[in-house]
């Protein structure tokens, strides 16, 4: 777990989180936890300052907290504990101080952002949208409330964040690397290596006696954290289904009539027409035009032939072209007829040629010829309206004080819990149950609240659906009794000890093959039947094209020196690999123009990175930082007491 918490804080995807502060927001909102931004209350422990601005451990605090929502995202196990163990308070420290300075040297060369775009950064953020995709300002308003923010905090680590963007992006976006910087990687990319690796897999040598209640205990207890079960929480939930508010709006028939008056002219019949058009600037060439359409000539042609082109007007009913063209050139070509030529009539563009294409009359619609359309519209309507009331109710008892139960009951809707499940979705009794994706919005609002909060409203479906959630219980971390697991607990005992079994072997032979005996001769003298070893030859370039997807024991072959032997470990206790490097061929790309192409390109994907890393120095010392190492540590020591609490 801890590998992987570093892994992402030294990914580009990790310094990515340390900088996008809109990504950052998005993501716990969705969760359902972000407790602030800027906290106003801010204690007198400084944690650091960026030029005149102090940066409290309340803030980063909370960072931290809300960067741990993120980071599990893609791995709910995760804990604060682990989180800082893994170095996150420095991440968070760094992005903070980081950020602060961007803004203020971006203030400093007179840049700043305009707050029409931080209302459309707003109005893109998911949770702030309404039931029809769009932004709510109650919805918003509701949102920010819940979670102790305010619009001016939220607006200004918007604006900050696009300042940085804007500092950071050139330099990102960078991607120059010189022929002969590049050069020396697409020489290493060209190394050979040869050699051999042999596995002495643990099911080949003796499992021993079973282990007695004091070896089996004893190993329980050294591994417990192998058989702990995370923080599990019990979850209420209650669903308001927007389907079932929208088959109890059914429009009544003074609601259908009434619509239906309302439409005006939208259901009366109607006379739409197609017509061409040409705009000339002289009356007397106009004239000339149009005598030639009246004779026979089309009016793209006459057009053409005086340099100019024939405008459309497709299908538009009377106003809509009045609204394109004039009232005074609506007028003229719905009085003509079919195939008639209009003009010239004149506008402030000048002198008007029309020719009316094709004349289409729409028939009106009755009162029930209408209704289909009219029904659906207005149920779509009144279901959209019926579940805006539903959650406006419910979210008024929730701010007036209201329990879950108190709510679900007001609602008269069905109440129900979820297992003791993990934070995704599983119920450790039923490993091999699915988590329910219908509770994936309901679960993550349950492992962001505290025991004690008041219900939260989550919508769960696109048609607006959501449900009502409370925090039941929250079951801690613990390890699952030894009677509970004895027989997992033995297995892993045999399993690791015909592991450390393998390693003797494996070591007698590394020793011999290090004191010059030949590989093979020194697994035939081992006395343990294992295949022959397996003769390898590789570039590094062959590796590289792997992805990542390169077995340990070929990993570490090229990280030797020729004519030296090391052991590794296979995975999941399966044995020893001991791997030989016999030779190393060095590479020479001088004059192998694809593998310099090559390395450069690879290379220029990490150097805008390093640029920006490098600006991002510069700023900081120019504007000045200094950290309070001993406010740090008590912000460590605290976040890492918290263990498996979830924050």
């Amino acid at each position: 777990m801890l590998s992987f918490v570093r892994r992402l804080l030294n990914s580009t995807l990790g310094k990515g989180i340390a900088l996008a502060f809109l990504v950052v927001i998005a993501l716990a909102f969705a969760a359902g936890d972000i407790t602030g931004l800027r906290p106003a209350g801010a204690s007198s422990d400084v944690v650091a300052k960026v030029g005149g601005t102090s940066v409290h451990d309340t803030e980063l605090t909370k960072e931290v907290q809300q960067e741990v929502q993120v980071v599990r995202q893609r791995n709910p196990n995760v804990d604060i504990a682990q989180y800082v163990a893994a170095g996150g308070i420095e991440n968070v420290l760094q992005r903070l101080v980081t950020s602060i300075a961007l803004e203020k040297y971006a203030q400093k060369v007179g840049m700043a952002v305009n707050k029409k775009l931080v209302d459309g950064q707003i109005a893109s953020i998911p949770a702030f949208q309404g039931f029809d995709g769009k932004f709510d300002q109650a919805t918003f308003e509701r949102a920010i409330a819940q979670r102790g923010m305010t619009a001016a905090g939220l607006r200004d680590g918007i604006a900050r964040d696009m300042l940085t963007q804007w500092l950071i992006s050139p330099t990102v976006g960078a991607s120059q690397m010189p022929e002969q910087l590049a050069l020396p990687y697409a020489s290493l990319m060209l190394e050979k290596r040869a050699g051999e690796i042999v596995l002495i897999p643990s099911a080949a040598v003796p499992q021993g006696n079973p282990p007695s209640d004091a070896e089996l205990n004893a190993f329980y207890t050294k591994n417990r954290a192998r058989y702990t079960l995370p923080e599990r929480r019990v979850i209420r939930y209650a669903v308001v289904s927007a389907p079932t508010l929208a088959a109890q709006a059914t429009p009544t028939e003074a609601e259908i009539a009434q619509a239906y008056r309302a439409a005006g002219s939208r259901f009366a019949a109607a006379e739409r027409r197609t017509v061409r058009q040409v705009v000339l600037a002289d009356q007397n060439a106009a004239n000339q035009l149009a005598a030639k359409v009246k004779a026979g000539t089309a009016i793209d042609a006459a057009a053409r032939a005086a340099g100019l082109d024939a405008a459309n007007f497709s299908d538009l009913d009377k106003a809509a072209l009045s609204a394109q063209t004039s009232a005074a050139i609506a007028d003229a070509a719905f009085a003509a007829s079919e195939g008639a030529v209009v003009g010239p009539v004149r506008s402030p563009l000048g002198w008007h040629v029309l020719r009316v294409e094709k004349v289409n009359t729409v028939a009106g619609k009755t009162l029930e010829q209408a209704r289909p359309e009219l029904v659906a519209e207005l149920g779509r309507s009144k279901a959209a309206s019926a579940v805006n009331a539903a959650q406006e109710r419910i979210d008024n008892a929730i701010s007036d004080g209201s329990t879950f139960d108190e709510v679900v009951s007001e609602a008269k809707l069905e109440a129900k819990s979820t297992a003791p499940v993990t934070a995704s979705g599983i119920n450790p009794d039923q490993p091999d149950a699915p988590a329910d994706p219908a509770l994936t919005r309901v679960i993550e609002a349950g492992f962001g609240a505290e025991q004690g909060d008041a219900p939260q409203i989550v919508q769960i479906e696109e048609d607006g659906s959501f449900a009502i959630v409370g925090l039941d219980r929250v079951i801690p971390a613990a390890p699952r009794p030894l009677a509970q697991v004895r027989d997992e607990v033995q297995k892993a005992f045999l399993a690791e000890r015909a592991q450390q079994a393998a390693r003797k072997v494996a070591a007698d032979i590394l020793a011999k093959v290090s004191g010059g005996m030949p590989l093979a001769q020194a697994v035939a003298a081992s006395g343990v039947r294992v295949p022959a070893p397996t003769a390898l030859s590789a570039t590094r370039a062959q590796l590289a094209a792997q992805q990542g997807q390169v077995p340990p024991p070929v990993e570490l072959m090229f990280a030797m020196s020729p004519k030296k032997a090391r052991l590794i470990a296979a995975p999941g206790n399966g044995g020893w690999f001991v791997v030989y490097l016999d030779s190393i061929t060095p590479g020479n790309a001088s004059g192998d123009k694809r593998a310099v192409s090559a390395a450069r390109a690879g290379l220029a994907q990490g150097v805008g990175n390093e640029y920006a890393e490098q600006f991002a120095e510069a700023v900081r010392r120019s504007v000045g930082i200094t950290t309070n190492g001993a406010a740090v540590a008590r912000v460590r020591s605290t976040l890492a007491g918290q263990g498996g609490a979830a924050d």
